[in-house]
């Protein structure tokens, strides 16, 4: 068989702690969603309100990350500004992916729940 170029699924958990919220999907913290979907991950973040950015020192699993596209990262609605390296295939850790590392993005506002 051929292989798929299809971008890897992430798994989503229900959350069941609080009532009325049963059937909501609990939110990874290191991810970054667009449309409600898991699209990448996120490590060495630092929020700043004052500027109203959020830095990450390196985005991966990020081939299904539309990077013009608005994003919700934990609390937060972003757009993605500045990115300064990109790597398709980060030969030391083939499994992240498409890494995107001195990414900076702007607070849009905050996600509604």
């Amino acid at each position: 068989m051929a292989d798929s170029k299809t971008p890897q699924v992430y798994p989503q958990t229900h959350e069941r702690s609080e009532p009325g919220k049963a059937g909501a999907l609990a939110r990874e913290p290191d991810g970054i969603y667009q449309k409600a979907t898991l699209v990448a991950r996120a490590s060495g973040v630092d929020v700043d309100l004052v500027a109203k950015e959020v830095r990450i020192d390196e985005v991966y699993q990020s081939d299904a990350l539309m990077i013009p596209e608005e994003c919700e990262f934990q609390n937060y609605r972003i757009m993605v500004q500045r990115i300064a390296f990109a790597s398709k295939i980060d030969k030391a850790a083939p499994d992240k992916g498409r890494v995107l590392r001195g990414v900076t993005a702007d607070i849009l506002g905050y996600r509604e729940n």
